[in-house]
This record gives C-alpha cells, structure tokens and sequence, in this order.
C-alpha cells in the first residue's frame, strides 16, 4: 500500500498462489461528480488519520481509462488509482467501489482500511468515509468509453461511403447507357447482315432486280404464316419472370435490384416506352417471384417464394389481397370462366384454389402425385364446360379436375418416364394442343426408340445446354391427350424454362421455345415441328417467353433474358 514518497514508485506483488488476472474490465471514474460533504465528525476523524494514500497519476479527479488494447500493464488500460495495477475482473485485486462511487481495486481499499487502524476509512479521492461492508463489487462486462476522434472518423467514413454510393449509381446509369448504344449497333449489324442475305438469295435465285425486304425489323418466311415485328427492347437489371397486359400495352417484369442484399422489385414498363419505367417496392416478406399472371379488369397475380399469393392493382400499383401458402409459391393462374378464380402451383406438389371473395383460405388444397415444384399452370374449360387445370412438374404434365370430385390429377397417357419435364405449353382458348418440353435424366438410357418421328434441330456452337426433345399432345376426348410428333431441341439443363403456343388463324399455330444454344427464340409449325424462324438473338440465355393477346386483336410476344426484354408485334 502506498505511503509516503518511498513506495511511490512501486507496485504491488501479487501474492503467492493467486491466479492470474483475467482480462482487464475496461471502466471509468470520476471523481468530478456531485458528492455530499462528509460529515463534520469524519472531517476530525481524516484530520488525525493517517495520510491518504498518493495517487500516481499525478493528482486530478480521474483514473486514467483506455479506449484501444495493449499489454495488460500498458500505460493507456484502465488502472487502480492507488496502486497503478490494473483492475481484474474477479479475484482479491478486482475492481470494486464505495459508497461515494469512486472506483479502486479491492485489495487496495481493504489494505488502506488496514493501514488507517480503523472501522472507517476516507476515500482517497473526495475523503468520504467508507467501511469494510460497504465495499461493493463491480460486474460490468465492458464499458465503452467515448472517443471523439473515434466518432469523426465514423462520420467521416459515412460522408466517404454516402459519397461512393453516388458515383456507383451515376457509373450505373453510364453502363447502362453503353449497353443501350452496344444493342442499338448490334441491331444495325443484324439488319445490314439480314439485308445482304436477303440480297443475296433473290440474286441467286435469278431476281437481281427485286426490291429490298420492306421491314428490317420483321422475321417472317417465304409462306408468310405469321410474321413478328420487334416494337420494342428494354434493358433490364436481373429480371428473372415476366407478364404482359396486351389491353393495356403494359409489361411487368420481376426479380432481384443490383448490389448485395438488394430486396426484390416489380418493374411496371410501357409496352412501347411512352411512360418509362416505374419501380415498385413489394412488401419485405415477399420475396422472388417465381410467376406473374394477368388477368382481365387491371389486375395481376403472382405467385413467391415468400410463400405468398399476391392480387396486385395495376391503378394503384399495390398488393390488394394476400394469401399465405403452405409452401413456396412456384406458379400460378387465373380462371377463363370466372375473374374470382384463381389457381397456385406450389413447391411440394399441391394446386390450390382460391375464390378472392373468401381472403381467409383457399376453396380447395389438392395433392399431387409427386413432391416436385409445380413449375407451370394453365387454365382451361373442356368439350363439356367443366373447368380443368394443366400444370407441370418434373414428372410430366397433369390434368386437374377442380369442378369434381377427385383431390389428385392424373398424369396424361404416354408421358411417363420421358425425362425431366421443364415447360408446358398450352394452345389458347381451347388447350387442344399442348407441347411438353423435356431434358433428359442422367441415370436414363438413350430413348431412342420411340414409335414418334424425331425431327433433328442442328446444333449451334455457342452457348450450352442439353439435347432435349418437344412432344407434342393432341386432344382426343374431353380428358384425354394422345403423344403425336416430337421434335429435338437445344434445353437448358438447370432451368424450368418457358414456352408457348402462338395462334396464327385458320387453325395454323407455331411453337416457341428459347434455345439454349442460340440465345434466341425459336419457332416451328405445329404438327410438323418443321422449323419456321429465328429471332433476335440475346446474350444471355432466354428466361421467360410469354405470348399475349389483347380484346381489340392485339398479339404480342415478349422475350426476357437477364439483360434485355424484346416486344414483338404478331402479325
């Protein structure tokens, strides 16, 4: 215990056998705080005591406090003020207080009571007597200390991050602007290319003098079935599904905004750019979403991992309705016979029916026969008028039959074990044609033979994906489809992919399909699979494909990849 000039220097020997201080608790004192006086009889009592042990911080009212870390018996950790040595968490030297709430080691206080021969002894700081009882032991984890150079660093590190945030969103808009000049001179390229082929197969076909193709821009062939006239591209950021509304020439398009941890956005697009974009926040628990169907009077329904079916208001661009779904919402879908049906495929198999006038359950929870994602849904009216439901999971396409009796679909005839099924198509209003499309399974044989006719499709050298197959299902009685041709194809081998059905009159429809190694949508007449064209080509893969027809005769074909959307007009 220090006294007098000679210990000063000093510091105290931890006693044989005593453990190790354990690590240093970091705390202040003070003794600038307000205190009450002592007493008059605790004034004479300090007057003939003993002299108060020295501080060795030089005097003041504070112990010295440290804001980093260092060697325990450093000169910036946090100390006793009467012996120097560092508190301790526990044990005889731990860091204890009085009742005047000045801060010491234990040990120090108890030595001092010693030293001064008495039941009282006066703070060494303000003089405020204490006793042996009224020591009290501290048990604070850490305490922080304020450092104001601490703070002007923090602000100073947020002005520096506020800072980058809006050079990275102005270096945003710049790329996005030069992917928008990279398209616009890619498209010059693919028309020049497509008008000096065109030349070139009217001069060997011994018309030198004919005119050039009239639209630059329009695929078509020679028989003039169906043409597609490209109105609009898009560049998008990470948009994974899509929707069109062909009465109101508008497109949603859904997935992730750029940057780590960005949430999930709707994006809401004039069809021919004369409003912009509009970005529109969902709710947080929302999620991906996985399927986004229009349906008639101005509103939208999407189905999302959230494990939520949403009813969106496209006039006033919010959630209108929410149900919760038992599992992952993967597809979903509208009535053609009532606009308060609506139907969702979920992950682990199941259809649910719901009636939006009832927001508390769905009408009906049916089962599939496998576990398997519900990766697509049409809705359909059979030869009867009775309501039935075609959805698709890895297994193959399955019938639903929501207006009777039965709780399970039925798998249609001939399409068992043909692979891993990744897309249905289904020919509106009717459905009476349909296209399922598979990859194959890696533990499968090559099925070669089959009794159908295999249409080969060449194989382009760039991108990648399997060789799958199109089959195609003719309807032959109210619930009954049989396996008509199938043709080979380029598939994506992660992917439940998109295609569809285009009608284009007098009983004529097309299949489109985005190939995996083109890039691009491919189309074939149906039933023949004979291949009809190409379109524009993409530099990423085909995400979504979705085929639109609006009240006054409006067709429109919408191709989503994770750069770009195209709008085709089908004429």
């Amino acid at each position: 215990m220090p006294s007098g000039s000679g210990s000063r220097g000093r510091r105290r020997r931890r006693p044989a056998g005593e453990a190790s201080p354990p690590p240093v608790v970091q705390v202040s004192s003070s003794g600038s705080g307000e205190e009450g006086s002592p007493s008059e009889e605790e004034e004479e009592e300090s007057e003939g005591s003993s002299e108060r042990p020295r501080r060795r911080d030089g005097g003041g009212g504070k112990a010295r406090v440290s804001t980093s870390g260092g060697d325990a018996e450093g000169p910036n950790l946090p100390s006793c003020p009467i012996c120097m040595i560092t508190w301790t968490a526990d044990g005889a030297h731990r860091v204890s207080c009085i009742p005047c709430g000045h801060v010491y080691g234990r040990y120090c206080l108890e030595r001092w009571l010693q030293q001064c021969g008495k039941k009282k002894a006066p703070c060494p700081q303000c003089g405020k007597r204490y006793k042996q009882n009224s020591i009290i032991n501290l048990y604070v984890p850490e305490i922080a200390v304020p450092n104001n150079d601490l703070e002007k660093q923090v602000l100073l590190l947020r002005e520096r991050n506020d800072s980058l945030e809006k050079q990275q969103a102005k270096l945003l808009e710049e790329i996005k602007e030069h992917k928008r000049q990279i398209m616009l001179q890619q498209n010059v390229i693919y028309e020049s290319s497509l008008k000096r082929q065109k030349m070139i197969e009217q001069i060997s076909d011994g018309m030198p003098d004919a005119e050039p193709i009239a639209s630059l821009t329009e695929d078509t062939d020679s028989r003039n079935l169906c043409s597609f006239v490209l109105q609009n591209e898009f560049l998008v950021d990470g948009a994974r599904v899509m929707g069109i509304d062909a009465s109101n020439q508008i497109i949603f398009t859904s997935g992730k905004g750029p940057g780590a941890g960005a949430e999930h956005i709707l994006t809401k697009i004039s069809m021919f750019g004369r409003q912009g974009m509009q970005k529109i926040h969902l709710p947080p628990d929302t999620k991906a979403i996985r399927d986004i169907c229009i349906l008639p009077g101005g509103r939208a329904v999407f189905a999302s991992l959230g494990k939520k079916l949403s009813l969106f208001s496209m006039a006033t661009n919010n959630v209108v309705l929410q149900y919760d779904l038992p599992a992952p919402g993967w597809s979903c879908s509208g009535d053609h016979t009532s606009s308060t049906h609506l139907y969702a495929g979920l992950q682990n198999g199941m259809l649910l029916v719901f009636d939006i006038r009832q927001t508390s359950s769905p009408l009906h929870s049916m089962t599939g026969l496998s576990t398997h994602p519900v990766h697509t849904i049409h809705s359909a009216v059979d030869g009867s008028g009775s309501r039935k439901v075609f959805s698709a999971s890895s297994i193959g396409p399955c019938i639903w039959d929501v207006d009777g009796s039965e709780d399970r679909p039925n798998l249609l005839s001939g399409m068992e074990n043909q692979g891993v099924c990744i897309s249905l198509a289904c020919a509106p209003p009717s459905s009476d044609l349909l296209v399922a499309s598979y990859r194959p399974k890696v533990e499968l044989p090559d099925d070669s033979a089959t009794p159908q006719v295999i249409t080969p499709q060449s194989l382009a050298p760039t991108g990648s994906g399997k060789l799958g197959r199109h089959t195609l299902l003719r309807r032959t009685a109210a619930a009954s489809f049989a396996k008509d041709q199938v043709c080979s194809g380029n598939v994506s081998d992660l992917r439940m992919s998109k295609s569809v059905i285009i009608p284009c009159g007098g009983n004529q429809h097309l299949f489109a399909y985005g190939d995996e190694s083109l890039y691009r949508v491919r189309t074939w007449r149906l039933p023949s699979f004979q291949t009809y064209t190409d379109l524009r080509p993409h530099r990423q893969p085909i995400l979504d494909l979705r085929f639109a027809e609006s009240s006054t005769g409006g067709r429109y074909l919408g191709c989503l990849s994770a750069e770009k959307l195209q709008v085709f007009t089908v004429r």
